[in-house]
């Protein structure tokens, strides 16, 4: 029984630390900058916005293709005030990968915000590509 359980446990930590490597190495070395576009609330398609929705109270990533189109979200999940805002640090193409580097900043100590919960999130658009996307 005691073997079985080391081996189980060496399985997981081998396919662990395979697919973290995998990751990594899919997003390793920038190949170019990709252009894109911060889309408004207005611009986003019905069938994303839904998906937004339901993703909203926790931190999501996601990706959403439509019209030749390529939309990629990062969600930051209920925060307990406004104020906050969601940025991208970079978007670029490696050899395998779109690398999608988002930032959420919140509000400053001294700033007045709405004491009403928020749910801040970013939604970026592009043309559509095949490759995965990579979240940093």
């Amino acid at each position: 029984m005691k073997r079985w359980i080391a081996v189980i446990c060496i399985l997981a930590a081998l396919l662990t630390a395979a697919g973290c490597a995998k990751g990594d190495e899919d997003a390793k070395d920038k190949v170019a900058d990709l252009e894109f576009t911060v889309v408004s609330e207005a611009e986003i398609p019905e069938e994303l916005k839904q998906l937004i929705e339901e993703k909203k109270a926790n931190e999501f990533k996601l990706s959403y293709s439509a019209e030749g189109y390529l939309y990629i979200v990062a969600g930051y999940g209920k925060k307990d005030t406004g104020g906050y805002s969601v940025s991208v640090k970079a978007l670029y193409l490696t050899e395998n990968a779109i690398v999608m580097d988002s930032d959420l900043t919140g509000p400053e100590q001294d700033e007045e915000v709405s004491k009403a919960p928020s749910y801040p999130y970013i939604v970026v658009r592009m043309e559509d590509r095949p490759e995965s996307i990579v979240f940093r």
